[in-house]
């Protein structure tokens, strides 16, 4: 089900992005993390809400952002519903910490072509 207007699901992207940013301000390690479930709860969410927007861009994802991989972010959504009492916090930390910093420029870059292209 893609979406007709990517850069809403870009947008949508980013914004779940700030907001993970804003939830583990403060927090300087995996084990701070780990202790603090509330933390953890707000990440999961924005992390599926993130994977749905991918989900409705599409093939438009991999067309605006070809390096990211899509694949798997849609994916995540999947394992937070389906095997949320697998989810091992500190393998989300690593995904913060390392994989939505270049999903952040991607989708950044992405909508910054958009505007060049309107």
């Amino acid at each position: 089900m893609p979406s007709d207007n990517p850069a809403l699901r870009f947008q949508d992207i980013l914004d779940n992005i700030a907001r993970i940013e804003g939830h583990v301000a403060g927090l300087n390690s995996a084990s701070d993390f780990t202790r603090d479930t509330l933390r953890q709860d707000a990440v999961e969410r924005c992390l599926s809400r993130i994977s749905e927007a991918a989900v409705k861009l599409g093939e438009q994802a991999s067309v605006y952002a070809p390096d990211i991989p899509w694949h798997d972010i849609r994916g995540i959504g999947n394992i937070l519903r389906h095997a949320y009492d697998g989810v091992n916090p500190d393998i989300l930390w690593n995904t913060v910490r390392h994989e939505l910093p270049t999903l952040k420029a991607a989708c950044e870059k992405a909508l910054e072509d958009m505007k060049r292209h309107d």
